[in-house]
């Protein structure tokens, strides 16, 4: 168990941010379009700094913390991939334009980052303090994997959303894209721009996507650093697997599908643990066996090219 260790957490937190400043400050100071060679490079960058750090697990913390970190990781990695549609819902409801999608990309992934390790310690806390919390967490991922399921397509109505609209009341929205800030002043009085209500919705919804992704990981694991690091890998390479894969996603046409499986599974060996314990490297595999599954699937079904 690696949770008595604070400094992991701080060095650990200090290397992300770190690699975000270089992201922002050096390869984006100002807005340009991400090339798909660039989302390429950036994709296997993220990839094998998870994998890299995975290896360091393994070596430095053993096997079985190896495993629960690859398994987060991958879960976690599998979840987010549904973000990119609702990505691609939102930029084209406000009408992004191309070269401003990696700003908004890149302090949503920050807030999430801020957002998802408050969850993490509230877990953990909660996890401490009523370890019957376990048997909510479970339930909760059954229910959503149900729910993902049966639903028909993704939906985002930021008309709706109460921190829009509240935003909305307090200051003036200066519309259209003209600048790449999130708030100007005009004749001396502070106005927001669309560029931070797309911001606003992005985050609003990554905190549903969370209520699904961090119970999922406490099923795999319950030390809070893997669940931290697994989970911080995964948001890091959504930015640049959306500028990727988005004018594809409409392939894998049964991924939800898979996805909805992978939360069933890991809410029911929540609910079974304390009687039937599912071995780690058991539940990788089930994991990895879903997901190529339903990947292979989508590339081959008539669905999946229909939709491609």
């Amino acid at each position: 168990m690696l949770h008595n260790e604070p400094l992991l957490f701080i060095l650990f937190t200090l290397f992300i941010l770190g690699m975000l400043a270089i992201d922002l400050g050096i390869f984006h100071r100002t807005p340009r379009n991400v090339t798909l060679k660039e989302a390429t490079i950036w994709s296997i960058v993220w990839i094998l700094l998870a994998l890299m750090f995975n290896a360091g697990m393994l070596f430095f913390a053993g096997t079985t913390s190896g495993l629960e970190f690859f398994t987060g990781y991958l879960i976690e990695r599998a979840l987010s991939i549904d973000n990119i549609f609702v990505f691609i819902i939102i930029f084209s409801y406000f009408g992004v334009p191309t070269h401003l999608q990696h700003r908004v990309l890149f302090w949503g992934v920050l807030g999430a980052l801020v957002m998802r390790s408050m969850f993490i310690a509230a877990g953990t806390a909660l996890i401490t303090r009523f370890e019957w919390i376990l048997y909510f967490f479970g339930i909760v991922l059954i229910v959503s994997g149900y729910k993902m399921m049966m639903q028909k397509g993704i939906e985002v109505h930021p008309e709706k959303n109460i921190f829009i609209r509240l935003a909305k009341k307090l200051f003036p929205v200066e519309t259209g894209y003209e600048t790449p800030a999130f708030f100007i002043r005009k004749q001396g009085k502070l106005h927001i721009t669309t560029l931070l209500l797309v911001l606003l919705t992005v985050e609003t919804t990554d905190v549903v996507f969370a209520v699904d992704s961090i119970p999922a990981v406490f099923g795999v694991t319950r030390d809070p650093f893997i669940i931290y690091s697994s989970n911080i890998f995964a948001i890091l390479g959504l930015r640049a697997t959306y500028f990727l894969l988005a004018g594809v996603m409409n392939t894998f046409y049964y991924l939800s599908h898979g996805l909805s499986l992978v939360l069933m599974f890991i809410g029911m060996k929540m609910l079974v643990a304390d009687f039937f314990p599912i071995p780690i490297g058991i539940s990788l595999l089930i994991v990895v066996g879903i997901l190529t599954v339903a990947v292979v699937v989508s590339i081959f079904s008539k669905k999946g090219k229909a939709k491609g």
